[in-house]
């Protein structure tokens, strides 16, 4: 329906703008009846909807995998139909903004609500978001990508300060959300707790209006996570660019907003075009609104199962121990195989509709259910080691074919609110394995976990599935995994280290007091193990399959172009297995040669191509400007610099198959800003410096005390001089070269 927005701002009280600027309560916005303004709700979550109801408990919904395994999927499409999917259950509940999704990086694998968040990797990350933000929005209900931006621990997370420099900033903390923004449009998002570089995020105009409106292009409302805004400073927030304080704050808020509009401190201008965003979005979400909608739970829980087969990494499969055979004689180990655990805790947590039970779907799936044996294993309550438990574990598992033991972390381990202490499963679950494998040598571990653990007993055991946290429908698709019903095509979308003390936060995490240096910089996750060259126990990108994928024929549509061309990229995939499967293929790019430090590689492009045993098809990528730039601090834009860069097509981070290389040439050149501070060496590796300096070393040569070395040592004597300041030369010239001189050389160089 077209309606006039400004004219029915120019109808609303100073009391009635302001009152749309803060929630009407925990999940709702505020109505304004006379004007016919409706109340509209938003609730959590990203995989999955959280609506609380009037009687206080949380509504049956579908709980999709989070985003620690969505991402692992490296499926765009698949995210798009979750989203669709959430959408349409948000739709019958009377929901018009879901919550999410988040794209926090990975910084430490010690956050807590690292379950909640797609990747180390911004450009893996942003394009599962805009998937995810894309199908959401295309049934006409909104999302909150959040928490914008560099909310990455739990510790402090209302007062924190995250001290980060602005090359870091942009190219992986804001970039995660820059790629969604730009690509899919949600209508809100979520202002972080955290501070910024010392400026609470909810009144960071540089944030909030400078790069969010203004360079990318933002429309839609700036809503704050819950309970972060300073009431004191609501006006002030407004201003920066926040539009909806939530939840309510009983009018408090709004207060402060008449107060500054009166006394001159708010003009009424801005007020009146945060109040034209939010009613933009109002009335979007009541024309999308859907009578009597439903939705089919049991078409969506079987949605959800073929979502997890996708998210589930198969980590190690020694003398293709998997799949397993139906008639083989099986131990079942672990309490997780009979209370799963299949989502984090927190504001994201879902009341599922149904919920698969790994147990009892691996009885569905072999020729005798008394070849399968159960125990425990440890107690789920406790991380105390039972020695009772685990010989009953170990008495089973010698007397089967193989042994499946479902490990991880309990929810009390990582959950919203607080981080991680360390790496570490619990003892009752290492000492269990160490144990089983003592007994049976054919042992397969399934993990139940949010983020990365370390794995002591990694090279005795066989077989190896992640399954992260993988929604109500996980028990199913694990069975059908161990057995084969399905091929596993999952790859980490994060990095996996041997010990805590490899992660390239450690040192810095999680600050102190409330403040916390990102001084690892641009080095995040493989970008810092590639450089170290520090072998992590399983690298980015990686995940097996029960069918080999082979690469071939890469092509490149030209060698040489300048940054506002295009690249065209095409590999060949075969599958030269037996069983049909899925394979994630990647496309990193290396600047061969930098005058700044750059990555090794960084992620530009990845597909995941469905084949049948045989079968071959073309991969085609296509790359741009920003594949091949780092920010420039100088220029405060992505800047390509002209050389070589070589295109790397791999199964993983680490496992790079093919090669290329292409030349691009940048349309832009950085002239280098000098000063007297600069030095001999700087004037070297400038083109009109260099002639200058030639003219320069004649005169200082014949003159100085030292100018003989030009003639006796002339190596010698540039390297004394390259990184001597200029100003230097009119000490040692004897007045050969005056203050006037530099000055007139720098005005030269300046210009």
């Amino acid at each position: 329906m077209q309606r006039n927005i400004k004219e029915l701002v120019s109808k609303m009280t100073l009391e009635e703008k302001a009152s749309l600027c803060s929630g009407l309560d925990f999940w709702h916005t505020k109505s304004i009846e006379r004007l016919g303004i409706p109340s509209i709700m938003m609730t959590d979550g990203p995989h999955g909807l959280r609506k609380v109801s009037e009687k206080g408990d949380t509504v049956p919904a579908t709980c999709f995998p989070t985003a620690v395994a969505l991402a692992s999927s490296w499926n765009e499409k698949l995210l798009e139909k979750v989203g669709e999917a959430i959408a349409e259950e948000c739709l019958a509940e009377g929901v018009s903004i879901l919550l999410g999704p988040g794209v926090n990086i990975k910084r430490s694998p010690l956050c807590g609500r690292n379950f909640e968040y797609y990747s180390e990797d911004p450009y893996l990350s942003s394009e599962m978001a805009a998937s995810f933000i894309k199908g959401v929005q295309s049934k006409g209900v909104g999302t909150s990508l959040k928490h914008f931006v560099a909310n990455n621990q739990e510790h402090r997370r209302m007062s924190i300060s995250a001290m980060i420099d602005e090359r870091t900033l942009r190219e992986i903390y804001l970039a995660s959300f820059e790629g969604a923004i730009k690509k899919s449009r949600p209508w809100t998002v979520m202002a972080a707790y955290n501070r910024v570089n010392g400026k609470y995020c909810f009144k960071n105009e540089y944030l909030l209006t400078d790069i969010l409106r203004n360079e990318w292009g933002f429309e839609g409302i700036v809503i704050s996570d819950w309970g972060a805004v300073d009431i004191y400073e609501r006006a002030e927030a407004l201003k920066a660019g926040l539009d909806l304080e939530m939840p309510s704050s009983n009018g408090l808020g709004d207060k402060k907003i008449i107060e500054a509009v009166r006394n001159g401190k708010l003009s009424e201008e801005i007020l009146d075009k945060t109040v034209e965003r939010l009613l933009t979005i109002i009335f979007e979400a009541i024309d999308n609104k859907q009578e009597n909608a439903t939705y089919d739970r049991r078409k969506h829980h079987e949605f959800a199962k073929e979502v997890a087969k996708e998210c589930i990494v198969l980590l190690k499969n020694e003398n293709n121990i998997l799949p397993l055979n139906s008639k083989s004689k099986v131990a079942v180990i672990g309490s997780f195989a009979k209370n799963v655990r299949y989502q984090g805790g927190g504001s994201s947590h879902v009341n599922p509709t149904q919920l698969d039970i790994p147990y009892e779907e691996i009885l569905k799936l072999v020729d005798d259910p008394s070849n399968v044996l159960y125990a425990d294993g440890y107690d789920l309550e406790s991380d105390e080691v039972k020695e009772e438990l685990i010989n009953e574990a170990k008495n089973i598992a010698q007397n089967s074919d193989v042994a499946v033991i479902f490990a991880g972390l309990p929810e009390r381990y990582e959950s919203e609110g607080y981080d991680r202490e360390n790496l570490s499963l619990p003892k009752s679950h290492n000492k269990l394995i160490e144990e089983i494998t003592k007994v049976q040598d054919n042992v397969v571990v399934v993990l139940f976990n949010g983020a990365p653990v370390e794995m002591p007993w990694i090279n005795k055991v066989k077989g190896l599935f992640e399954c992260y946290l993988g929604g109500q429908a996980v028990g199913g698709a694990i069975a059908d995994l161990l057995f084969g019903k399905a091929n596993p095509s999952g790859k980490l979308a994060e990095t996996f280290p041997k010990k805590l003390a490899h992660n390239p936060s450690h040192p810095y995490f999680p600050g102190e007091d409330d403040v916390v240096e990102y001084r690892e910089g641009i080095f995040i996750g493989y970008r810092y193990y590639d450089k170290k060259e520090i072998e992590p126990l399983f690298p980015f990108g990686f995940g097996l399959s029960y069918t080999k994928f082979e690469y071939s024929d890469l092509k490149i549509d030209k060698k040489q172009a300048k940054d506002t061309d295009t690249i065209t990229v095409s590999v060949k995939v075969k599958n030269v297995g037996n069983m049909a499967g899925k394979e994630i293929v990647q496309l990193y790019v290396r600047d061969v040669e930098s005058s700044v430090v750059r990555p090794e590689k960084e992620l530009k492009g990845f597909k995941k191509v469905e084949l049948n045993p045989g079968e071959e098809k073309t991969v085609t990528f296509v790359l741009d400007k920003r594949s091949f730039a780092y920010y420039s601090t100088d220029i405060k834009d992505w800047y390509v610099e002209s050389g070589d860069f070589e295109i790397l097509i791999g199964k993983s981070s680490k496992e790079i198959v093919l090669k290329d290389t292409v030349n691009v040439e940048s349309t832009l050149k950085i002239r280098k800003k000098f000063t007297r501070n600069s030095t001999v060496g700087d004037l070297m590796e400038d083109p009109i410096g260099s002639k200058i300096l030639s003219q320069l070393i004649e005169q200082f040569s014949k003159n100085s005390p030292i100018g003989a070395l030009n003639q006796t040592n002339p190596e010698f004597f540039l390297s004394l001089l390259k990184y001597m300041p200029l100003r230097g030369l009119v000490t040692f010239s004897r007045g050969m070269f005056t203050e006037e001189m530099l000055d007139d050389i720098l005005k030269q160089l300046n210009s």
